[in-house]
């Protein structure tokens, strides 16, 4: 491909991610590859170089641009050789007329920017979009974190997890003979903390209420030293179904999945109910604190997909606290760094739940915000989370 090429069909990826984005369907790194599977004249040079102006032009663009030319031209007139390709060539993009719509820069959709919690400034915000680390699990149930940095040359500690490592760029982590034999898990670190802040022992009771693909059971698990009584449900049958080869992976037999229905989750869990030692609430949320890894998102999310997110995540708190025991802890996160999702819900709930006991997150780093710690990339160097932790009175 010429470069001029490469230019021209990244804006055809913008216009399908765009689509997509608006229609809530597949992901940009799907469509991305999807794209390529159909052309396979395309190197791998080709392949990379594409890529690396898609997701300038998505990095760049906090409100949802127009369309994948007006997102190019964005990056274009910040580049003075990437706006030279726009020379109308075979196969390249047509030249730029004046007055030629451009996606302006942005880290957040306008609509978004005096919702994220009073901790962040502006320069925080956009550290959202910055490039994400590749961080590492260590499985305590199969070796030690010494163990698995020998394994991956290049692979430092991380400074808030003890369980953790960060990797060097381009690592093939699931080619490592220690990812097949469950060692490691891919992880933010930020993740990590969440399962930490729960104070999983062994011998619990422990339920992830909503354990999707499972990475925070499978941290869970190690804590409890697979001993114990490990319930993953979840809504999402999909969502679901990636857990059982990950445990399979990961030696736990304790952890027992169950896909229960939106609005019926106590009926369905019913036999928990008081008995639980543990809960956490890792709520479906807007994913702002996730940005720097999927930052098309941003495209993805509107005020009435908020709202509903908020309702869901009140309603999932309030099921939470019917399966505590007496003494039991109630663990909240979501990876936003939205108020509304943070603060607000943790506040709302010890209003509806007041004999409740606020307790302290027990994880280094982060900030207090409200009832609850806020962990971001700028502060941490994680993901963006928010995490509070009450306990039922005995």
């Amino acid at each position: 491909m010429t470069p001029a090429a490469r230019v021209q069909a990244a804006i055809e990826l913008l216009d399908a991610i765009l689509d997509s984005a608006r229609q809530a369907g597949p992901a940009a790194d799907t469509i991305v590859t999807r794209y390529f599977k159909e052309r396979r004249y395309a190197g791998s040079k080709d392949r990379r170089a594409v890529r690396e102006l898609v997701y300038r032009a998505i990095r760049r663009s906090g409100d949802r641009p127009r369309s994948g030319r007006a997102a190019m031209l964005g990056v274009a007139g910040e580049d003075e050789a990437l706006a030279a390709l726009f020379d109308g060539s075979a196969h390249g993009p047509g030249a730029i007329e004046e007055g030629e719509d451009r996606a302006p820069w942005g880290p957040a959709p306008e609509w978004l920017r005096t919702r994220f919690d009073p901790l962040l400034d502006d320069v925080e915000v956009a550290a959202l979009l910055e490039r994400a680390p590749l961080d590492l699990r260590v499985n305590t149930l199969k070796g030690s974190v010494e163990e698995a940095a020998e394994a991956f040359p290049g692979a430092v500690s991380t400074v808030l997890s003890p369980v953790g490592l960060r990797l060097p760029e381009a690592v093939q982590v699931e080619e490592n003979p220690a990812f097949a034999r469950g060692l490691v898990e891919v992880q933010d670190e930020g993740s990590q903390l969440i399962a930490l802040a729960c104070g999983a022992r062994p011998g619990q009771l422990v339920i992830d209420l909503c354990a999707g693909g499972g990475g925070k059971t499978l941290a869970l698990g190690a804590e409890m030293a697979n001993e114990g009584r490990l319930i993953a449900s979840d809504a999402d049958r999909g969502r679901l179904s990636r857990l059982p080869p990950r445990l399979g992976r990961s030696g736990l037999t304790i952890v027992e999945t169950r896909l229960i229905n939106p609005g019926r989750e106590v009926d369905d869990l019913h036999a928990f109910r008081t008995e639980a030692d543990v809960v956490l609430v890792d709520a479906p949320c807007s994913g702002t604190g996730t940005w720097r890894r999927n930052p098309e998102t941003r495209w993805r999310l509107t005020p009435e997909r908020l709202q509903r997110l908020l309702k869901t995540q009140a309603h999932l708190l309030d099921v939470a606290t019917e399966f505590l025991k007496p003494g039991g802890v109630l663990v909240y996160a979501v990876c936003s760094l939205l108020k509304e999702e943070g603060r607000d819900q943790a506040e709302a709930l010890a209003k509806r739940c007041s004999a409740l006991v606020w307790e302290d997150v027990p994880i280094s780093g982060g900030r207090a915000a409200g009832p609850g710690r806020l962990l971001s990339p700028a502060h941490d160097g994680t993901d963006g989370f928010f995490i509070a932790r009450w306990r039922a009175p005995c």
